[in-house]
């Protein structure tokens, strides 16, 4: 049998396929990276039909609730590579941005469960958590599974569970406000402040940004990607490397809006290659942006596309037209 799930429409890839999308959402929002969450997709795949081998798939009472199981465990397995990657990265780690864009034949449905993933300031605060905080906090606080079916699938008791979950919530909300701008709100801020970084206008950026704003650049030690070893943290230093983007303008930088993990924001392209994902996060009041997310890794960016028959306007006329 083929290792593509694609390649065939037996009764097994038929079951991973109509999954495929859950699986791939839950995985993603455990790991935070694209590359690694198709990689344990590709382990799930491989050990389902290898069960499939073994005796009948109809003989799994719940067959999601199994395929949740072993692709939940191969990302846990999976998280400890992922820590030693860490341990050597140059400069601040981000999570690789997960973009909106459906293929044509995708389904409503299938774009739902893509967009079920946090924002991107979330999954930094998720990455504190320990690998099993973070599973059962995606599980129960994501995807609404209770403690009992999280317990089948981490192999804990409920009791653990319980507890687990608890830790990671009061984790989280210590260091996550529970607030979300409107998405009107978020929309407005992310063209003005990619208009006053991209525009070099220092005096805008003062006025936009919070006096405490912290600004991640994760270009994983990249020559000529334009990050920095640490956060840069305040406004003063924030707005002088923001604008430093300016610079870049004369050589060819278009922005087109769009979903980043569940946000507006501004994905930067270098001509046709995928230059630098913006996500922006907003103080409570909505009126400033409290910290920036800049991922200019090229590797984090490589399944990044320039779509031409989006119709989103570039940054530049056209988008002044359209604001107009």
């Amino acid at each position: 049998m083929s290792e593509n799930p694609e390649a065939v429409v037996d009764g097994p890839t038929r079951v991973f396929v109509e999954h495929r999308e859950l699986l791939f959402a839950i995985v993603y929002n455990i790991l935070g990276t694209v590359a690694d969450t198709e990689d344990v997709l590709q382990e799930t795949w491989l050990s389902w039909t290898g069960r499939a081998r073994r005796s009948p798939v109809e003989g799994i009472g719940n067959p999601r609730a199994y395929l949740v199981r072993i692709a939940v465990n191969h990302a846990l397995a999976r998280r400890a590579a992922i820590t030693r990657r860490r341990e050597t990265y140059v400069g601040p780690w981000l999570p690789e941005p997960l973009l909106d864009e459906p293929g044509a034949a995708e389904r409503a449905d299938d774009r739902a469960l893509r967009s079920e993933s946090v924002s991107l300031a979330m999954l930094v605060v998720l990455e504190s958590l320990t690998p099993l905080e973070r599973a059962v906090f995606v599980l129960n606080e994501v995807f609404g599974y209770p403690h009992t079916e999280i317990a089948q699938v981490i192999d804990r008791s409920p009791a653990a569970v319980r507890q687990l979950a608890h830790r990671a919530r009061e984790h989280v909300h210590a260091r996550r406000p529970l607030y979300r701008a409107h998405p009107r709100v978020r929309r407005q801020a992310t063209e003005h402040f990619v208009e006053a970084a991209l525009g070099g206008d220092i005096t805008a950026l003062m006025e936009i940004l919070a006096p405490d704003v912290t600004v991640w650049t994760d270009g994983g030690g990249k020559a000529g990607r334009g990050a920095g070893l640490r956060p840069v943290r305040g406004r003063d230093k924030a707005a002088r490397l923001l604008a430093g983007y300016a610079t870049r303008r004369g050589a060819g930088l278009d922005v087109r809006y769009r979903r980043v993990n569940g946000d507006d924001s501004a994905v930067v392209f270098d001509g046709a290659s995928p230059y630098a994902v913006m996500v922006m996060d907003l103080t409570p009041d909505g009126e400033q942006v409290s910290d920036v997310y800049i991922v200019t890794n090229p590797e984090k960016l490589a399944h990044v596309r320039r779509d031409e028959e989006t119709g989103v306007e570039g940054f530049g006329e056209a988008a002044e037209g359209r604001r107009a």
